[in-house]
Formats: C-alpha cells, sequence, structure tokens
C-alpha cells in the first residue's frame, strides 16, 4: 500500500505544478487579449484552474474543509464572469452607439418579422 499512496501523492504533485505552469499562461493571456472577450475566457479559465488547484490540494493534503473552500470560490469566479460580461456588453452597445431596453428588443424583433404580441402570449402561458 505504501508504494501505491508514493505514486497517487507524486501524480497530485504533478497535476498542481501542471496547473501552475497552465495558470502563468492563462494570466499571460488575459494581459496580451488581443481582445476583451479573449481577456474575459482568460480570467475564466484561470478562475476554473485554481478550483481545480484547490481540489487537488484537498486531497493531497487530505483536508476536507478545502473543498468547501472550491465550491465558494466557484460561485464567486462565475459572479465574476457574469458581471465582466455584463460590463463589457454595455460597454460595446455603448460604443455601437445601440441601446439595451425594451424598445430595443421590440424594434429587434420586429426587424426580424416576429410577431411580438405571440411571443408576450407564449411567455405569458410559460411555454
Amino acid at each position: 500500500m505504501g508504494m501505491l499512496d508514493l505514486a497517487c501523492q507524486w501524480l497530485l504533485l504533478g497535476a498542481a505544478l501542471v496547473l501552475a505552469v497552465l495558470i502563468i499562461f492563462s494570466i499571460i493571456r488575459s494581459v496580451l487579449g488581443p481582445k476583451i472577450s479573449d481577456r474575459i475566457i482568460a480570467v475564466n479559465m484561470t478562475g476554473t484552474m485554481i478550483i481545480m488547484v484547490i481540489a487537488v490540494l484537498s486531497v493531497y493534503l487530505d483536508e476536507n474543509y478545502l473543498a468547501d473552500i472550491c465550491l465558494i470560490y466557484a460561485m464567486i469566479s462565475f459572479l465574476g464572469v457574469v458581471v465582466l460580461c455584463k460590463v463589457y456588453t454595455g460597454a460595446y452597445l455603448r460604443e455601437k452607439h445601440m441601446k439595451a431596453n425594451l424598445e430595443a428588443v421590440e424594434d429587434n424583433l420586429n426587424r426580424q418579422g416576429l410577431d411580438l404580441e405571440f411571443a408576450r402570449k407564449e411567455e405569458e402561458d410559460g411555454i
């Protein structure tokens, strides 16, 4: 059993090191860009890899509370990416001089030839 534990420890340590290198590459990608969407995706990747590192360390150190921290960090990372996407969308719409309100949605539906009343009725019926 000792040889199996040693192999497991080396595997977990190797996984943590590989993830650390990938996190560095992801941070470099988030700084260099070239687009804002690339940066948002890189930040999301970095957060996901940090979650994986915490999970690997939870198993490696045999500390169960790290799994809880991993879940909390996942929720915070998700909210951070949602906020970044919202800011990016607002900046994009402002740059294109577009509105993001109900009138804009109705205008878009009218341009596509969709009946707005039909869509509202489906929403009310719960379809």
